[in-house]
């Protein structure tokens, strides 16, 4: 072997050298372009969308103007409140027959309501019959609501006349013999320079001389209830009828969303249910404490509708929606703040926005000194839902409903 094919045979193997135009840098930097391209375009879109969407939003009126609402934890659902599904023991009455049942009295066996649709109706031997309504058609629509009427607070007076509170008419005695209407307090009048917008429940002395009853705002209607929780509105008022003198005198102002009414047994305080306060206020009409109020229940489980004497001598208070604890309350998250909500309202309806309130059904029992004895629930309004009121007469519980169509009665023998 010659000294040259040495030099070639010992030659060190050289790798190949990928260079930039070899075929996988051209995949590789195709890639990276096909991303860059990707983001812009993906970037340049929900800056198209998003920037528009915002200045739609900014420009965009709110129908409310929320507050910042200080509340406390909610209390801890244990001991007596531990949920359960006793309301799914009762059973529903006159299913699709009458819709949004609010309140519930007798007669003897004769049971009266209002319904959505504007009527006062009575139900005896199992057949509902129309005995009244202060408004007049068309019914069945939110725009109707004002015109059609909603009859929601109903009781009975010493006479057996029913005292009825129109959210859009105002107070007014029904004879349930006759259907004869007779107008005690209308809306129309204004009352202390302030108009009532949204007249909602009452309760009335024994000897039928005063009736409490309650306007739980004088900005906001019935249909605008969702708005009156939201911008947490403090321009409600208790408020006494003389049917004597006939005269109207304001008790109690600054309350949010004062809603159910229910004399004490000896009628010497009326408590009054502050819904978006979670809490019931007491105010006094005689005694050394006449003229004065403080707080029965504060901080309540869930918002509180209607009020009812329990045969215990304490009371039934009904709740449409909770405030859970452990859980997330809805309520609470947005209380403090007015920004989301001025933010949801303008983009969603109210009923859009009651979609998302999950359904929970609660009845409390509270000892005449406002402490908790007992709770029935129905987690996700399976049986009954949207209730307004327990109204209870010989060992039912009558459940009342803002919106179902139908009744619910409860046998107390069976929880």
């Amino acid at each position: 072997m010659n000294e040259a094919e040495g030099l070639r045979q010992r030659r060190p193997f050289r790798p190949q050298v990928i260079t930039e135009d070899s075929p996988a840098q051209e995949a590789k930097e195709g890639s990276t372009y096909s991303s860059k391209v990707f983001r812009v375009t993906f970037l340049t879109l929900a800056a198209s969308l998003t920037v528009p969407l915002l200045g739609v939003t900014v420009l965009l009126d709110c129908p409310i103007d929320p507050q910042p609402i200080s509340l406390k934890e909610p209390p801890l659902l244990t001991g007596v409140l531990e949920p359960n599904v006793k309301l799914r023991k009762a059973e529903r009455l006159w299913e699709n027959q009458l819709v949004g049942p609010e309140s519930i009295v007798n007669i003897g066996d004769v049971l009266f309501t209002g319904t959505a649709d504007g009527k006062i109706i009575k139900i005896e031997d199992g057949e509902i019959q129309t005995i009244a309504r202060i408004g007049h058609g068309p019914c069945g629509t939110r725009e109707d609501e004002p015109t059609c009427g909603r009859p929601l607070g109903i009781r009975v007076g010493p006479n057996n006349t029913l005292f009825v509170a129109d959210a859009y008419y105002g107070l007014y005695e029904v004879n349930p013999g006759t259907g004869e209407t007779k107008m005690l307090v209308s809306t129309k009048t204004l009352i202390e320079g302030q108009k009532l917008s949204f007249v909602n429940d009452l309760t009335v002395t024994q000897d039928g001389r005063k009736i409490y009853f309650t306007d739980s705002s004088s900005k906001w209607q019935r249909r605008d209830y969702l708005f009156l929780i939201m911008e947490g509105t403090d321009d409600g008022r208790l408020l006494e009828y003389d049917t004597v003198t006939k005269e109207v005198k304001v008790l109690m102002v600054g309350l949010r969303f004062p809603n159910g009414v229910q004399l004490s047994p000896a009628e010497d305080f009326v408590l009054v249910q502050e819904t978006t306060m979670a809490r019931i206020r007491r105010y006094y009409v005689s005694g050394l404490m006449k003229g004065g109020a403080d707080m029965f229940v504060e901080n309540m489980p869930g918002l509180p509708d209607n009020i009812r004497l329990s045969s215990s001598g304490g009371y039934w208070v009904a709740m449409s929606a909770v405030r859970p604890n452990p859980g997330f309350s809805l309520l609470d998250f947005l209380s403090e703040k007015p920004w989301i909500k001025r933010m949801t309202f303008k983009l969603l309806s109210q009923e859009t926005v009651t979609k998302f309130v999950p359904k929970y059904s609660l009845v409390v029992e509270l000892s005449e000194t406002g402490s908790y004895r007992r709770s029935f629930h129905d987690p996700n309004g399976v049986t009954v839902a949207y209730v307004s009121e327990a109204y209870e007469h010989n060992g039912y519980l009558y459940l009342g409903s803002f919106r179902s169509p139908f009744i619910c009665r409860l046998n107390l023998q069976h929880v």
